[in-house]
């Protein structure tokens, strides 16, 4: 069985047993997280698809760890304009491992 969950933004495909890296969540290491944004529950040829979401379905999922991003490179650059800028960033995120889908 797969769903596929809406969250940060972002729409993810996840099935019981993975581990999937999104957006941070603001859950402490080993906290269990519910995602009730389901778009899509399938198993096999049976695919539910939600007008937006799939009515009383939702995906159960517990925190694995935090972290950042690898380090993306910034530039600001106007040639001839004595303007130049740089920066940095790490996006940070959370890896969580689906422990159930409820459909």
């Amino acid at each position: 069985m797969y769903a596929v969950i809406a969250t940060g933004g972002k729409q993810y495909r996840v099935q019981e047993g993975s581990v999937v890296r999104i957006e941070k969540l603001d859950a402490t290491q080993g906290a269990s997280v519910e995602f009730d944004q389901v778009l899509l529950v399938g198993a096999g040829a049976d695919v539910k698809v939600g007008a937006p979401y799939v009515g009383n379905a939702k995906v159960l999922a517990t925190v694995e760890s935090h972290g950042k991003g690898d380090k993306v490179r910034i530039v600001k650059f106007r040639r001839r304009k004595h303007y130049k800028r740089e920066g940095n960033h790490r996006q940070p995120y959370t890896d969580v491992k689906i422990t159930r889908i409820v459909a």
